[in-house]
């Protein structure tokens, strides 16, 4: 029981850092303001580039929400029934998700755009442990994942 305290206060940890990371690349890019990144342009041609929106929603912020549903989650695991049997899974899930969308990222940044972002490798690294994180969870073991009925009680 010990090691879950330790491994969601780790999980809440990560998740806030990317919470932070991620806003302030959303700020940066909705208040069309410069990136900090010392000497180097390579900040301003990654978030200045194509892949750095989808449908004119900046990816900072898509990052920033799921790293706020993370830690909500977190939160909501510590009560009982659906959620302290589900959110292990759920968590993994989208931490998967968003590592696989981050390497995908990480791709364009090196082939395509031929620029590093310090803030969103950042980003790729705290989604990573993340997810390392959830797999440990995981094979540690859970409860069997209650049924959908009984979310309402």
């Amino acid at each position: 029981m010990r090691m879950d305290k330790n491994l969601r206060l780790i999980s809440y940890i990560l998740a806030t850092i990317g919470l932070i990371d991620s806003a302030y690349l959303t700020w940066v890019k909705i208040s069309h303001t410069e990136v900090f990144c010392g000497t180097s342009g390579e900040c301003q041609t990654v978030s200045n580039s194509s892949y750095a929106e989808i449908a004119r929603i900046p990816i900072a912020l898509l990052g920033m929400g799921a790293y706020l549903v993370l830690i909500i989650l977190l939160y909501l695991e510590q009560q009982q029934g659906f959620w302290s049997a589900n959110v292990p899974l759920i968590i993994f899930g989208i931490t998967l998700a968003g590592t696989l969308y981050s390497a995908y990222l990480t791709y364009i940044e090196v082939a395509v755009l031929y620029a590093i972002c310090p803030y969103c490798v950042l980003s790729a690294i705290v989604m990573v442990l993340l997810l390392i994180v959830a797999i440990i969870r995981l094979v540690r073991g859970s409860p069997e994942p209650e049924t959908i009925h009984s979310l309402g009680g």
